[in-house]
């Protein structure tokens, strides 16, 4: 009985100190998970912050959110304030004295690649055959409208006048697979064609100036208003002053207008103008 009197004794000591150590350690735990309740943060993660900064390895992810921070879009440069293309530069005299709208296709033909001369392209260009007829005081009473086609003889056999770009339009379209009307577009446009390396045919008046002198007839569609001062130039560069054409008048190439001149006879003939986008 005595051993058994000691043997609990013992039991009795040993069960006392696990249960104090069982309290303490429960007390440690209820207060760390109180410390991480308060700061929002667990002691041990400076720790293992301190372990992943040295093993190099990543740190797990935690649930914050970091400030955004905005993208910013990359500057669109302006675009150039200059352009200039080497293109053929085709005389129309002495075979098409009223040839200079075909004679500027012909130019916009052989820089694009197609080797077709003035002549044969003279040949396939449409025409309007309305005979020309005069009133009593020798104005023009009936004749064609350049709409449709070329009107009057375009080699000086006889009475010429010339083509507009809805009829001279079907001729480009025919040999390059891009080719577009621009006409009515701003001249910002025949500009941005220039920057792409494309010059464009454009209508003007022979001497670059507005004409004051206008005449009217009537044809199969209606009457037109019109000028004997039209004329028809490659657009081959401009600048912030000038802008620069293969004028088929004289042959001469990158000839210098000013551009706000040469801007206000083009709006005067309709704003026309003829070009291609690459395909």
């Amino acid at each position: 009985m005595k051993v058994l009197k000691v043997l609990w004794k013992g039991l009795q000591v040993t069960f006392g100190f696990f249960l104090v150590g069982g309290l303490v350690f429960a007390s440690g735990v209820f207060g760390v998970l109180l410390y991480a309740k308060i700061t929002g943060q667990a002691w041990f993660e400076d720790e293992v912050a301190v372990v992943y900064a040295e093993t190099g390895a990543n740190k797990p992810s935690q649930n914050v959110h970091a400030p955004a921070v905005a993208a910013v879009a990359p500057e669109t440069p302006p675009p150039a304030a200059s352009a200039m293309l080497d293109a053929p530069a085709v005389k129309q005299y002495p075979e098409l004295p009223s040839g200079c709208e075909v004679t500027s296709l012909t130019m916009l033909l052989q820089f694009a690649g197609i080797q077709k001369d003035k002549m044969e392209l003279a040949s396939e260009m449409p025409k309007d055959p309305t005979p020309f007829k005069t009133n009593s005081d020798g104005s023009i009473a009936y004749w064609g409208n350049p709409n449709t086609g070329f009107v009057g003889e375009v080699t000086g056999a006889a009475k010429g006048f010339g083509i507009y770009h809805s009829a001279l339009y079907g001729l480009l379209a025919q040999y390059v697979p891009g080719a577009q009307d621009f006409t009515g577009k701003p001249f910002e446009k025949l500009e941005q064609q220039l920057r792409e390396g494309i010059p464009s045919v454009v209508w003007t008046t022979i001497d670059y100036r507005v004409p004051s002198k206008w005449v009217v007839w009537d044809t199969p569609i209606g009457p037109i208003q019109t000028t004997f001062m039209e004329h028809a130039v490659l657009l081959v560069g401009f600048d912030e002053q000038n802008v620069y054409v293969n004028d088929p008048y004289n042959g001469k190439s990158k000839v210098k207008i000013d551009k706000e001149q040469f801007i206000q006879t083009w709006e005067a003939m309709g704003r026309q103008a003829l070009s291609y986008t690459q395909s």
